[in-house]
């Protein structure tokens, strides 16, 4: 890969940066469509392919369904740490390209997110590798559950820890020079490498054994290998992707500081909004096993409503980036106005169409009347909640893109505390509403926080945000 960047022409120019100036000048321009489609349909594939996952363990054993629940959590920040590195450099390499800025420059946001990847997951692995066993102790557990779980997250989040952030961070790198093609067809191959190989761990065909959780962990793990290398391929393809390993040692500190300056508080974002999730099902809980069922059936049908809303978020983060790093800002305000409005249609569209349905949609879930009913109910209420989360979407991915990373942080995590969970306990358990009452406090904060956003953007403070001066 190294080879092309010693090539120079008479001009002291060479023939890659001719490609990458070419290119960036038609990244501006590049329609939403194209960024935005492949998205939707990763998203999409992704929720299906998790469900169909649910599924195929649970034909196997309720316990190791319990098991591989119980320390997903834990995956998931393993996940978070991980997208720190790759979000910021998602998010520096759109302003970069924008503003045109040299290869060595964009080189730079990718070997030192390189770094940093392979460091923390040394970390972590050691840390998953020693820790899981007194992780484990702090829970009741029956054996077996005890056992499929430390088995799953020592094979999955510790030993195959390096592959899933390098996954990360590769398809970060990707998307933010808007190859969103590429990145849907290695998500979509490695999701199938994933539920092919649980299905040979949990089948037995072709005379193969029955490996049990070790087999679907490793089949996890596998699918990132795959993940990686194509990846790597794509990247090596597209000549214009700067990402190269040589001089990896003498990268400037002021690259992994940009980039942790935006990845950190995304992060802290993230962090606080599914805590305050965990706690709000905890609250739940307290109303009984029929309020959270209906609760987990309605927001897994919600996962689809707003598939292509949070899809539109993500391309305009990127399509922001561009035009902002261009000095382009007259034309970001006015355009993020039009694909909230998009955004916004399409999310009501959906819950629309998902409520003429929901009749035939809820049985696939539940035959219980009274689960049916409570579902029923919340899908109507939930218009409320996608209205305000097609909003945040897209001005927090705006705001994000255009280097203004932490208001967006900052009222986030009051809004997620003062708002959405305070409010749910209030309407919810204090006032009598039930399950309404939790949902009329999470569709408050969405909603609330998505005006605030709005205004936010309309104010024009992010332009002095730029990572680009």
């Amino acid at each position: 890969m190294t080879g092309r960047f010693r090539e120079r022409t008479a001009s002291g120019i060479s023939p890659a940066h001719k490609i990458i100036m070419s290119q960036n000048k038609k990244r501006g321009a590049l329609p939403m469509v194209k960024l935005t489609l492949p998205i939707a349909m990763e998203q999409f594939f992704r929720i299906l392919v998790s469900s169909v996952d649910t599924m195929m363990l649970s034909s196997y054993s309720n316990d190791a369904v319990a098991a591989v629940g119980l320390v997903s959590q834990y995956v998931f920040f393993l996940t978070l740490i991980f997208s720190v590195i790759g979000t910021g450099c998602s998010i520096v390499l759109a302003q970069y390209l924008g503003a045109q800025k040299p290869e060595h420059e964009l080189n730079h946001i990718a070997q030192a997110g390189t770094v940093m990847v392979f460091f923390a997951s040394l970390f972590l692995s050691a840390l998953v590798l020693l820790g899981t066993g007194p992780l484990l102790s702090c829970y009741t557990l029956e054996d077996s559950v005890r056992t499929y779980a430390w088995q799953y997250f020592v094979i999955y989040g510790g030993i195959c820890s390096f592959f899933n952030a390098f996954s990360l961070l590769q398809g970060a790198i990707l998307r933010s020079y808007g190859y969103t093609g590429e990145a849907m067809v290695v998500s979509i191959t490695a999701n199938l490498v994933n539920v092919l190989g649980n299905a040979l761990s949990l089948y037995g065909w072709f005379g193969l054994p029955v490996l049990g959780v070790p087999g679907v962990a490793g089949a996890s793990g596998l699918s990132m290998v795959v993940s990686c290398i194509m990846f790597a391929y794509f990247i090596r393809r597209r000549r214009d992707v700067v990402f190269h390993l040589r001089k990896i040692t003498k990268v400037p500190q002021q690259s992994f500081r940009t980039v942790l300056s935006v990845g950190v508080p995304t992060a802290g974002e993230s962090l606080s909004y599914n805590i305050s999730q965990i706690v709000i099902m905890a609250m739940i809980s307290t109303l009984g096993t029929y309020a959270m069922s209906a609760q987990v059936y309605t927001m897994t049908v919600l996962r689809f409503v707003f598939v292509t809303a949070s899809a539109i978020g993500t391309a305009t983060q990127i399509k922001a980036g561009y035009l902002v790093g261009a000095r382009q800002t007259d034309d970001a305000y006015r355009k993020v106005f039009i694909y909230q409005l998009v955004a916004t249609s399409c999310s009501m569209f959906m819950i629309i169409v998902v409520n003429i349905v929901k009749n035939p949609v809820v049985h696939i879930f539940t035959d219980i009347p009274d689960v049916h009913e409570l579902v029923c109910l919340l899908l109507i209420y939930s218009a409320y909640i996608e209205f305000g989360r097609s909003l945040n979407l897209v001005y927090i991915g705006a705001l994000k893109g255009a280097g203004d990373v932490r208001f967006p942080v900052l009222y986030g995590i009051c809004s997620n505390w003062g708002i959405m969970v305070l409010g749910s306990y209030l309407l919810g358990i204090k006032c009598g509403l039930g399950l309404v009452g939790f949902w009329l406090g999470i569709g408050t904060d969405e909603t609330t926080r998505g005006i605030v956003m709005f205004f936010r953007w309309r104010s024009r403070r992010w332009e002095k945000h730029a990572l680009v001066k």
